[in-house]
């Protein structure tokens, strides 16, 4: 196995898991204290149009749990960005021929 299926493989379990974890945190702490000032929970905001139930209040959570999924994977993808601009080495030396080349330039300007 090579090394980026290994990656891969864990960055979906890692995901996964990270998509539970923010599901829970919008599901049991961020909509209940939204809930507390609509007056009522996200779950039960509905509406009835010509007998078919509109939940869109569960669609107004899954929203939230893409906007923090988002922001979260912006900021890491962000940061790992510029640490590897500040990994980027100076140009390397010039190599033997190149060396060489430029002796014999220099000498001939003088």
């Amino acid at each position: 196995m090579k090394g980026n299926i290994m990656d891969l493989a864990i960055a979906v379990i890692i995901g996964g898991a990270f998509g539970k974890i923010i599901t829970a945190l919008v599901d049991n702490i961020l909509m209940p204290i939204i809930g507390t000032f609509t007056g009522k929970g996200f779950a039960e905001m509905s509406a009835n149009i010509n007998g078919v139930d509109l939940k869109y209040g569960l669609f107004i959570q899954a929203a939230v749990d893409f906007i923090i999924v988002a922001l979260v994977l912006f900021i890491i993808i962000k940061t790992m960005n510029s640490r590897k601009k500040k990994q980027e080495t100076a140009p390397a030396a010039p190599s033997s021929t190149d060396a060489l080349l430029m002796e014999i330039r220099d000498a001939l300007k003088k």
